[in-house]
């Protein structure tokens, strides 16, 4: 029976791998550590909460006692490390939170798992899910591959690069069985309304504006979260230790031309004229930093453990829409802070 926590969990990426190991293998013991910080709603994970190998426990990476504690009583097997603050804007505005956690937080956990798995770290990993952000800007030509040098841009992403590097370092140095994984711009079903595509999504219900950087023309390779989900799944059981793999969605889209999409698909939905919510383009400033272009070369991933997406943009997008839509209460609670009401109904009051 093996034992995997999994840090962040109740976050966007989080509930959706939680969810999927749960379901997918009764016989593991699933531990879903998270600190239930603004982006962190067990309300994600009410489906599978009371599944016989699911257990829920609030703790912050950066409280090394606790998750000395954690190590020592429970004899984790695996650690899949999703616990991040993500969010550009705000580690320009903060960059100290992005090193607490992102760095600090990190290294607390590479720390107790070697302190508690024992050499040779037989049927041990620590899975660290990383982003793409790590690799700095492209041009308009070329992509991402597990070689390509690092040159983060902002804070948040020179963060994660060097959670990265002391993942690496530690697998070097003490023999500790890792893996890596930098993936593409997730979206999907429970996603934080700061990220682009539920901000919108938000924004267009209530015509408000939709702020665009610039002009538009920065490009992003969109990964559907669950298809996410099952590649994180097939590096745990697959992947090679000390190897980096690649997520991406193979949907290169620039930011102007995937909120017209969304503005045509939200029309429709809502039974608007057409380009009503299309007028709501606003152009502001550009983000300090902004890369112009991201995208992955997933081809490792595919050809040495046989992944790729499961569905194309356009109909990822559409289901999303439709799943906010179909959940305007979780999208209001999330957006009003009354989310975080739910732990404290279903945990503490118990």
């Amino acid at each position: 029976m093996k034992k995997v926590l999994i840090t962040g969990g109740a976050g966007f990426i989080g509930s959706h791998v939680v969810r999927l190991m749960v379901k997918k293998y009764p016989d593991f013991q699933i531990f879903n550590l998270d600190s239930l910080t603004y982006a962190g709603n067990l309300a994600n994970l009410a489906d599978i909460e009371n599944q016989p190998n699911y257990h829920f426990i609030k703790a912050d990476i950066l409280d090394m006692e606790v998750i000395n504690g954690l190590f020592e009583k429970h004899d984790f097997d695996v650690v899949l490390h999703l616990a991040a603050e993500s969010h550009v804007d705000r580690s320009i505005t903060n960059p100290l939170d992005f090193i607490y956690t992102n760095v600090v937080g990190t290294v607390n956990l590479l720390n107790a798992a070697r302190k508690f798995w024992q050499r040779p770290f037989e049927g041990k990993l620590f899975f660290h899910i990383s982003t793409d952000e790590v690799y700095g800007s492209l041009g308009q030509e070329g992509l991402f591959t597990e070689t390509t040098a690092y040159d983060p841009r902002s804070p948040y992403s020179a963060s994660k690069a060097s959670s990265d590097h002391f993942v690496r370092a530690y697998h070097h140095t003490y023999g500790l069985p890792i893996v890596i994984s930098n993936c593409s711009n997730n979206y999907g079903p429970n996603q934080f309304p700061e990220k682009l595509i539920p901000l919108f999504i938000n924004n267009i219900i209530h015509m408000k504006p939709l702020p665009v950087y610039g002009k538009g023309e920065n490009v992003r390779d969109w990964l559907y979260v669950e298809d996410h989900a099952r590649a994180i799944d097939l590096i745990m059981q697959k992947g090679k230790n000390g190897e980096t793999y690649n997520i991406g969605g193979h949907n290169e889209w620039k930011n102007i031309d995937l909120i017209r999409l969304m503005c045509k698909i939200m029309d429709k939905k809502l039974g608007r004229e057409p380009g009503i919510s299309e007028s709501l383009i606003t152009y502001v400033k550009d983000r300090a930093g902004h890369d112009l272009r991201y995208a992955i070369d997933a081809s490792k991933l595919q050809s040495e453990l046989g992944w790729k997406p499961s569905l194309q943009f356009e109909e990822g997008l559409e289901k999303t829409v439709d799943w906010y839509l179909n959940n305007n209460d979780w999208l209001e609670h999330v957006t009003s802070g009354q989310y975080q009401n739910y732990y404290r109904e279903q945990y503490e009051k118990r």
